[in-house]
């Protein structure tokens, strides 16, 4: 029996999508083996790696003047590359609202001036912080943010105006969770286990002129943009799998109606949820409400022995990976795309249940 997961990451993935891997795991597209067997210079996969890509750019509607990297390491990994490419005059400004957004930022200090515009580390991160125009440089290489907070349940409603400083978004956890504006990013940046597909691959949309040639640098080669862009991502081996799982996922999310449809869907499921958070007398959100993410909902009873008895209990009637993070404890509850609208109706109702039990 398949169980509702609630995981952050790796997540849930979209059953149907498993059941066609399933089916092609010995032979895909009719070519006698599975995509893990396969050449990344053969055809059979060029023409898998290429279908990713053209689907990604029509789901997310990417414009001509970008370029869709398939790399691997992480977000992470981005935390090191961002900085090393595109640091030109050496400074970078940035959005502290957790901490991811708060790893990119110690790391670019190691290869330049980083600013802190704003945080939100005074409130635990339970909100986004306003942004203070009058405290950008304009003279910055470029400007961070997490778009969407993961541990502790935070999003931004819109992306922030930088003018001609080019905007960077950590979008690990809300990537293809809604219709995004890429126009209005340099670049962006999103590891595949959260609504893309299983780890092993990370996605970056970058914006042309942001690519520069790093040849005669001290820029690694395998942490240059320029490398991936100029060898559709082929350099090396790519996770090959991974790229195949997305392109199946990104499939199946053309098919339920793309982006506009996942919004609609996600902000009912999100609604479900902190409804009944709201109006119960035994747990509770930890987000000021009009920051609370679609994907990310971080809840607690205020009591740590009843939040380990409510994640055991849940854990026996088949609602698993309910944790918090482990920094921050209490309860969490990724309701990524593919989870299905019945899996945060059922959560509700055992949640009742539990509250009844244990008032």
């Amino acid at each position: 029996m398949r169980v509702y997961n609630f995981s952050a990451g790796p997540a849930v993935l979209p059953q149907e999508v498993l059941e066609q891997a399933a089916a092609e795991m010995l032979d895909q597209g009719g070519s006698g083996q599975s995509v893990t067997e396969m050449s990344h210079r053969s055809g059979e996969y060029g023409a898998i790696h290429g279908e990713c890509e053209a689907l990604l750019r029509e789901v997310m509607g990417i414009p001509g003047n970008y370029k869709v990297l398939f790399v691997q390491g992480g977000a992470h990994m981005q935390f090191e590359m961002v900085p090393l490419n595109l640091m030109r005059k050496g400074k970078a400004d940035f959005v502290v609202t957790g901490q991811w957004a708060g790893k990119a930022y110690s790391e670019a200090k190691k290869y330049g001036e980083a600013n802190l515009v704003a945080s939100s580390k005074d409130k635990t991160f339970s909100y986004i912080p306003a942004l203070e125009p009058e405290k950008f440089d304009k003279d910055a290489d470029y400007f961070h943010i997490c778009q969407n907070n993961t541990i502790f349940g935070t999003k931004f409603s819109a992306p922030p105006e930088t003018g001609d400083v080019p905007l960077v978004a950590d979008m690990s956890s809300c990537i293809l969770s809604e219709p995004v504006d890429v126009s209005k990013y340099g670049l962006i940046y999103a590891c595949a286990q959260k609504n893309m597909g299983p780890a092993g691959v990370t996605t970056v949309i970058i914006r042309e002129d942001l690519i520069r040639d790093l040849s005669d640098s001290k820029v690694p080669t395998m942490l240059r943009y320029q490398i991936y862009s100029e060898n559709d991502s082929l350099y090396n081996t790519p996770p090959t799998y991974a790229i195949y799982m997305c392109g199946l996922v990104l499939k199946w999310l053309k098919k339920k109606g793309g982006l506009a449809a996942m919004k609609t869907l996600n902000e009912k499921k999100a609604a479900i949820l902190y409804d009944y958070l709201d109006g119960s007398e035994m747990f509770g959100g930890t987000v000021e409400k009009e920051y609370r993410s679609l994907m990310n909902v971080p809840f607690v009873t205020g009591n740590g022995e009843l939040d380990k008895k409510f994640i055991k209990r849940a854990k026996e009637e088949g609602f698993v990976n309910l944790s918090g993070h482990r920094s921050v404890g209490g309860m969490r509850a990724s309701i990524y795309n593919a989870m299905p609208i019945e899996g945060v109706e059922k959560l509700v109702a055992f949640m009742k249940h539990f509250e009844q039990e244990n008032a």
